[in-house]
């Protein structure tokens, strides 16, 4: 376990490996259309390698990425994000019927269910009537305290819709944002943080990644301040092992 004052991503290396999960099927929740390749991409490979069932629920629609773009306005956006993200998932052996875009607001996503925020309840309920479609055995999720808002209000949003569940899920949460070391926090909560060995799928990760173009190119050009994934972010999902925090009953 690591104490709460320390990052397990200041070293990384150092921390145990273990196996992939044998509780099935498999769930990987995404804030937005890529999160799930660059947190997950070699897990997912690997499971679907061994013919575990995997699906992937993608939370917000992911238009804010390039919000003054005239070429590329948020509906054509969110059509281009969600074919990236489907071409991404079959390289890494996930079937389109296999993946779900729940498309919520981007920067958005409602964190819990409230009055003033009659979205919140639609969002909890659709999430609830997928898990119970699903009914997964392991459920993949964002960090809890990342340092993106959408990551913290997915975790949030997945643990309401979690708890009405007969069966709690093993529940296991991956970094995004905390890999730059810029935004990194102190760990919060108990965790038993690990590796996953994925140097097999690295390549075929890399290649999932690449199918982000409108995220890692100039695809979209006419909005300078748009974001792109810098190289040195991407560098920290190509290790041949993923991190992942796994929290402490």
């Amino acid at each position: 376990m690591v104490a709460a004052s320390v990052s397990p991503l200041s070293h990384p290396d150092i921390l145990p490996l273990r196996s992939l999960p044998t509780e099935a099927p498999v769930l990987v929740v995404a804030p937005h259309p890529d999160d799930e390749t660059l947190g997950c991409g070699g897990a997912i490979a690997a499971l679907r390698a061994q013919g575990q069932s995997v699906s992937v629920l993608v939370v917000s629609d992911g238009t804010r990425s390039h919000p003054r773009s005239r070429l590329y306005p948020a509906p054509r956006l969110a059509q281009v994000r969600q074919a990236e993200t489907l071409a991404a998932l079959s390289l890494l052996g996930v079937a389109t019927s296999q993946v779900v875009f729940l498309g919520l607001p981007d920067g958005a996503v409602p964190a819990g269910v409230s009055r003033d925020n009659p979205l919140a309840q639609v969002a909890l309920d659709r999430c609830q009537n997928y898990l119970a479609q699903v009914t997964p055995g392991t459920v993949f999720l964002p960090y809890r305290h990342d340092p993106h808002r959408d990551h913290r209000a997915t975790w949030s949003l997945m643990q309401a819709a979690i708890a009405g569940l007969p069966e709690p899920p093993r529940q296991i949460e991956y970094p995004i944002w905390d890999w730059d070391p810029t935004q990194r926090q102190p760990l919060e909560g108990r965790y038993r943080p690990w590796r996953l060995e994925i140097a097999p799928f690295v390549d075929l990760k890399r290649r999932a990644i690449a199918c982000y173009r409108s995220q890692t190119t100039d695809l979209i050009a006419d909005d300078p301040t748009g974001f792109r994934l810098s190289p040195e972010l991407i560098a920290n999902f190509l290790h041949p092992w993923e991190i992942f925090l796994e929290p402490v009953p």
